[in-house]
């Protein structure tokens, strides 16, 4: 047995002093459960913490006060999988943090203060699966290009902001959607969101509680009601539909318009035509006067 131990004392020695320096890279403050896991959540930092190692994989930054992420910060850590930055005081996120090499499957951006989800936000991050916004009470605006290329995501969440509208293209570009959260906002039934309620009523499927589960208030008198409650019909205003007279009329018009046009450009060339002729000819009497 005695030699087998001796042969197995430098295979302990060397795995305590890995475990030691994966302890010593784990920033100050934070924990680090194992070798792969940063857990800095809930420790009233006011920006990311230094030295957190660079083969991290799963980052918990969540419930504290960061403000901002380097728009290089995932091309330092390029083995991230898993970033939460929930409950923080992130106000924007910098177009291109994201980008196609990341490999972050899971993101968090819930309980913030953004604004605004513009277009290339997320960089065509292809391995996103699951992307967290809601509760942010300031989100007003996403673009309608926000989330194009995120071929592989999964489960979007959007609920409990301040969007009144979406454009639907923002969510029909998502091919792999299967769940997607939008209740709490305070949508308006107005014009603007008749596409998005057609989206709606056809992947209802992919609302966690249906359509039921999200109100909007009427532009006449500001009511809220379920979406459960409309129907296609509660947006025939919005369609405009032409008929075949309604047809004949434009064309008419634009014909006659143009018909119009070059009459009145002929006649001012004639005109002007005339007056030159006028003019060349009082010159010459003119001149013959004077010889």
């Amino acid at each position: 047995m005695l030699p087998c131990v001796c042969w197995l004392q430098p295979l302990l020695v060397l795995l305590s002093s890995v475990l030691r320096a994966q302890g010593e890279n784990c920033p100050a403050s934070c924990l680090c459960p194992d070798p792969h896991t940063v857990d800095c959540s809930g420790r009233g930092l006011t920006r990311l913490p230094d030295e957190i190692p660079l083969d991290v994989r799963r980052l918990l930054l969540s419930d504290n006060w960061i403000p901002r992420i380097p728009s290089d910060f995932l091309v330092l850590y390029s083995d991230l999988v898993y970033l939460d930055l929930r409950n923080n005081a992130l106000s924007h996120i910098e177009p291109g943090t994201l980008s196609t090499s990341s490999r972050l499957v899971f993101l968090d951006l819930g309980s913030n203060n953004l604004t605004d989800i513009p277009s290339g936000t997320f960089g065509q991050s292809r391995s996103l699966i699951k992307l967290r916004l809601g509760n942010n009470p300031y989100l007003s605006m996403v673009n309608e290009d926000a989330f194009l290329g995120l071929t592989s995501l999964r489960e979007l969440e959007l609920e409990r902001n301040a969007l009144s509208g979406l454009q639907v293209g923002a969510l029909s570009q998502l091919p792999s959607l299967r769940v997607v959260r939008l209740e709490g906002n305070p949508w308006v039934c107005n014009c603007n969101f008749a596409n998005l309620f057609a989206w709606l009523e056809e992947n209802s499927h992919k609302l966690p509680n249906g359509v039921e589960g999200i109100e909007c208030s009427l532009p006449m008198d500001g009511r809220q009601v379920s979406l459960s409650q409309l129907s296609q019909d509660s947006f025939r205003e919005c369609q405009i539909t032409l008929t075949l007279t309604d047809l004949l009329i434009i064309i008419f018009s634009g014909i006659s318009v143009s018909v119009v046009a070059i009459m009145t450009s002929f006649f001012l060339a004639s005109i002007v035509h005339c007056f030159q002729r006028t003019s060349k000819t009082s010159k010459g009497d003119e001149e013959e006067s004077e010889e």
